[in-house]
């Protein structure tokens, strides 16, 4: 995708062939801040306190975490600790330990002499599959644009409406909801988005809008409120959000507010799609809302909201009365039944666990 006109990806490596560059997130959309890695603590860090964030750049993250580990200490002892800090940043995307365990599975075999090279190596083909893998889902879900485009008898646009940020800035490029979006809109398909704001980090808001904007894609940002509103007068054709973590059985978690979302689209009829590759599906789970972890933020993140003042300066305010308890949930979980499909890199399915075998025969 395009940053003021030039293709960038979320994700990179330095010229130095060590160092790892990355987007601070926090910093959007006001200011456009490059930050460099140079060790486990750093990486760790970035994931942590969501100077990158979404499942897949979290995965390529945690990749080149364990990679910049190798650097200090390649020994069993290192490779170890390295895994076991970066596991515990993030706890509900299951992309952070699907990067681990496969990093773990190419480096333990080696000798450690060999592990730093072989790090690099499997860290950057993480964010070249991500890429491809994204790719392939813009090219799945575009066929859903088209539809609702010929539905339309091909006049007005397409109204598309998405929940927190799943477009490039949550992977290493394309993204997941978002993909579809801009391969019709490169393709000429009138799109436009309608951008939840997503409380409480206003990821929608902040981080949607940003790319949708240097993308060049119509979109409104609403609050996360208007989304039943707008359904219910005619104003979404559908809807297209994307997913931390995946049952096996079709159940989605994503931002919280995604399952009010699905619950108003499935009163108006309006169609519900996920968008999500496939390392987001954890097989071992059949019961999201039993079974998926749900992350407890800070409740600073409630409680307070940093904007860009009139003076051009940056401010954090409180919202909340002094001493007023906040709860801050990061995710919900919206059952396979309030979800009209699947949009994977292989293709489009039914939420269900038929429906995901019927994609990925390899997990029966």
């Amino acid at each position: 995708m395009k940053v003021a006109g030039q293709p960038t990806r979320t994700i990179w490596l330095e010229p130095d062939g060590a160092t790892v560059g990355i987007i601070d997130q926090t910093k959007l959309p006001h200011e456009l801040v490059k930050v460099q890695l140079h060790n486990l603590d750093e990486a760790a860090h970035a994931i942590r306190a969501m100077l990158v964030r979404g499942a897949p750049l979290i995965g390529a993250a945690a990749g080149y975490g364990v990679a910049l580990a190798m650097r200090a200490d390649a020994s069993d002892a290192g490779l170890a600790k390295a895994c076991e800090i970066l596991l515990a940043t993030r706890p509900t995307a299951v992309n952070l330990r699907w990067a681990i365990e496969d990093m773990q599975r190419v480096l333990t075999p080696l000798p450690p002499a060999q592990r730093l090279a072989a790090a690099y190596a499997r860290a950057a083909a993480i964010c070249d599959e991500d890429v491809a893998i994204n790719h392939a889902i813009a090219t799945a879900g575009l066929p859903l644009i088209e539809a609702a485009w010929a539905k339309k008898k091909q006049q007005g646009v397409v109204e598309v409406l998405t929940h927190c940020n799943a477009g490039w800035l949550a992977a290493v490029d394309w993204g997941m909801s978002l993909a579809p979006i801009y391969m019709a809109h490169d393709k000429g398909i009138p799109v436009h988005v309608w951008v939840d704001e997503t409380r409480p980090r206003n990821q929608g808001a902040s981080l949607s809008a940003w790319e949708l904007g240097q993308h060049g894609v119509p979109h409104t940002i609403i609050v996360d409120n208007a989304g039943g509103h707008l359904m219910q007068h005619g104003r979404v054709d559908l809807c297209i959000v994307g997913t931390d973590r995946t049952t096996a059985s079709g159940d989605v978690a994503n931002k919280i507010g995604t399952y009010l979302k699905a619950l108003a689209a499935h009163d108006n009829n309006v169609p519900f799609y996920v968008a999500l590759p496939s390392p987001t599906i954890d097989w071992s789970l059949t019961d999201g809302v039993a079974q998926i972890p749900i992350e407890e933020r800070d409740p600073s993140e409630v409680t307070h909201i940093t904007g860009l003042t009139d003076a051009g300066t940056l401010a954090t305010v409180r919202l909340t009365p002094e001493g007023s308890a906040a709860a801050n949930y990061g995710f919900d979980v919206t059952p396979a039944r309030l979800v009209t499909g699947l949009i994977t890199e292989r293709g489009v399915c039914a939420a269900s666990r038929e429906g995901l075998l019927s994609l990925f025969p390899e997990r029966k």
